[in-house]
């Protein structure tokens, strides 16, 4: 399957799904997050606000907000910027995605680890993303641990990689947990 068609079908699989297996499958995944070591001995993550045809982070972000730093992405041109989460601070940014507001940019260096969104993972740890290269323009500047989660019909045989594909560490569904690079877990 080409990158769009591996599009489509994600898509046409998350229409489908209900509220409860949405809340139900964002609360495995998390769950499963939780348990990497990654996770535990990381204090600074960059997490993505969730939009509502993806894994939902809205319940893990409150929930962990108060004891481990926090940070979103926000879209500025081809790239994007890292800012402290702050619920109070959330506005419609590009893409109608809830972004972080103020000047209080963060380099990516300090990042220790990031949960990265796509549409598509597959075992060897390629991403498909939703085809603006945010992500991987975002994934070469840094060292962090890189964690993608989905939903289990987003792990594909095969996603199609370009040299400018970016890949993750771990990726994590509702059913597994792949850890790809050794001692990231």
């Amino acid at each position: 399957m080409d990158k769009n068609e591996i599009r489509r079908k994600v898509k046409a699989l998350r229409v489908m799904l209900s509220e409860l297996e949405k809340k139900n499958a964002a609360e495995e995944v998390f769950s499963r997050l939780e348990k990497t070591a990654a996770f535990l001995m990381a204090d600074r993550i960059l997490m993505y606000h969730s939009l509502p045809d993806e894994l939902s982070t809205h319940a893990f972000l409150g929930k962990w907000a108060n004891k481990k730093h926090f940070y979103l992405p926000r879209v500025n041109g081809v790239n994007l910027e890292i800012l402290p989460y702050d619920e109070s601070r959330l506005e419609l940014g590009s893409f109608h995605i809830e972004e972080p507001t103020g000047n209080d940019l963060v380099d990516p260096s300090e990042i220790e680890l990031i949960v990265v969104p796509a549409v598509a993972y597959d075992r060897k740890g390629n991403r498909l993303g939703r085809g603006k290269g945010f992500y991987d323009r975002l994934l070469q500047t840094t060292r962090a641990t890189k964690i993608g989660v989905g939903y289990e019909f987003q792990l594909v045989d095969e996603v199609p990689v370009e040299p400018h594909d970016q890949g993750v560490d771990i990726v994590i569904t509702q059913n597994a947990t792949i850890v790809i690079k050794n001692g990231s877990l």
